[in-house]
């Protein structure tokens, strides 16, 4: 039996892995360069660390591995005939090159125990099924070796390398994922490109308790409306249709706009055949190009009771193109912190848009995700219905 530890860069293997790296025979994959260490048993912990300080490269946003084949490639080259345990990143690291490592480690090594470290995890609380505690000696040889080999990584100004106090941990965690759960935790992590939408529904709105009562009471806080409003809405960002469902069931006509090209496509197959709803990919980002203005605009996007921006104004968007939808009233969800410190100020500068109410959809909660192997709080949703102001 070997032990493999497969990680982007070589100072992960000593801030997540020394645990394993230290005991009997191990090798070392570096993903960024296709590198492999051998560590043969009779080594010290004090040679191991030598050797692998001596391949800590400066901070590089080029780092990147080679994907799930080669991975598997140089796994299977440093397993040679003998069984092999690999371990890797997490696919949740909040750090997308380690997520992606991990995630496609574990892709290519779907055959091997594959083994995931927890890391720092700012954003989830995974539970672990293998707790590695150092003892000093480890953890004065993990200290040295950040002060020696990463002393430039220490005042990193990108968060992809810095090494900072929760990045050094004296106990090592670890789990098994399968590959439902590995794919949950990768999307979960993603932002709004294709990664997010590499699975159907990534954020739980069909089965998490929260997001159900956060989706219901926002569908009933817009239809409480719908004497001022009227039937049409445009829902901006609609995703997969959670929203879309509750209000094309009240007789609304939705036309819900989705710009990523996998979640449009089951917004479509789910809800885009019924004669009151119409999907489009335009969404607010598109306000940002100024060829696609029109498509938004009064000119070129149909007029409509209200549109709805739900939980989507979180990306940097610029607040003042709220201006040119065409429409007396919108409809804004967030988190309370983002509310109060991005839409507020806002609000309180606008010429064009005065509060109508303020509500309080839900409150926070802490939520199991995918199937219990990590937990986080869901940061409750506050709404403003704003309507245009006169002239």
């Amino acid at each position: 039996m070997i032990d493999i530890v497969v990680v982007l860069r070589a100072e992960d293997a000593v801030l997540d892995f020394l645990s394993v790296l230290t005991d009997g025979e191990t090798a070392l994959v570096l993903a960024d360069h296709g590198r492999t260490l051998t560590f043969p048993a009779t080594q010290s912990p004090a040679e191991r660390l030598t050797r692998i300080a001596g391949h800590v490269r400066p901070a590089d946003d080029r780092a990147g591995a080679s994907g799930s084949g080669s991975l598997a490639d140089l796994v299977r080259e440093a397993a040679g005939d003998r069984e092999a345990r690999v371990w890797t990143h997490s696919p949740a690291d909040n750090r997308r090159s380690r997520g992606r490592v991990g995630r496609d480690t574990a892709i290519g090594c779907a055959d091997r125990d594959v083994r995931h470290a927890v890391g720092y995890s700012p954003y989830l609380q995974v539970v672990s099924d293998f707790d590695h505690s150092l003892d000093r000696e480890l953890i004065a040889g993990k200290l040295d070796f950040v002060n020696r080999a990463c002393e430039h990584l220490l005042t990193a100004p990108s968060p992809e390398y810095v090494v900072q106090t929760p990045r050094i941990p004296a106990t090592e965690r670890f789990f098994h994922a399968d590959t439902e759960e590995r794919e949950r935790l990768f999307a979960l992590l993603a932002s709004l490109d294709d990664e997010a939408a590499s699975i159907a529904d990534p954020w739980e709105f069909g089965s998490s308790p929260y997001e159900k009562d956060r989706l219901d009471a926002t569908a009933a806080w817009v239809l409480g409306h719908r004497a001022a409003t009227g039937e049409s809405l445009v829902e901006v960002g609609a995703c997969e249709g959670a929203l879309t469902h509750r209000l094309v069931a009240a007789g609304c006509a939705v036309h819900a706009t989705e710009p990523n090209p996998l979640f449009r496509k089951r917004l479509t197959e789910a809800v885009g055949g019924t004669e009151t709803v119409r999907v489009t990919s335009k969404d607010l980002a598109d306000l940002a190009i100024a060829s696609d203005l029109a498509d938004l605009t009064e000119e070129g996007h149909p007029r409509a009771g209200a549109h709805l921006l739900i939980e989507m104004l979180y990306y940097g968007q610029d607040l003042g193109l709220l201006d040119r939808l065409p429409t007396d009233h919108l409809f804004v969800a967030l988190e309370p912190d983002a509310m109060d410190s991005r839409v507020r100020p806002w609000l309180a500068a606008s010429a064009t848009w005065q509060e109508v109410e303020s509500v309080h959809l839900v409150p926070p909660r802490v939520e199991t995700v995918c199937a219990g192997r990590a937990y986080l709080i869901k940061r409750g949703s506050d709404g403003l219905l704003l309507r245009r102001t006169a002239g």
